[in-house]
């Protein structure tokens, strides 16, 4: 835990708590509406799995990435998440979805 405190500049056991409670809601909230929006769009698990599981975690993506900011925010760790955020994206080479 020490070696992640340091790497996310975090100084309280608390902070780190909020943090991992942040990314665990995030996870499983996105996961949750990644099922309804699928098959909204007719993409059921009657398709293929090599179509089915791709296109969900394809929408459960950016579902994520808004939701992790959201509930940063929620949590009064906004400056964490966002930051987190543009990090995250620019390493994926989808900084340019930051428009900065």
């Amino acid at each position: 835990m020490k070696k992640l405190k340091e790497r996310w500049n975090i100084h309280s056991n608390w902070r780190l708590t909020v943090v991992f409670v942040v990314f665990a809601i995030t996870g499983s909230t996105a996961a949750k509406f990644a099922g309804p929006i699928t098959e909204l769009l007719g993409i059921t698990t009657s398709l293929d799995w090599y179509f089915y599981w791709p296109a969900r975690i394809l929408f459960i993506f950016p579902i994520y990435q808004v939701l992790l900011v959201f509930f940063g925010w929620l949590f009064g760790e906004f400056n964490f998440f966002w930051s987190f955020e543009k990090k995250m994206l620019r390493s994926m080479k989808l900084g340019f979805l930051l428009n900065n």
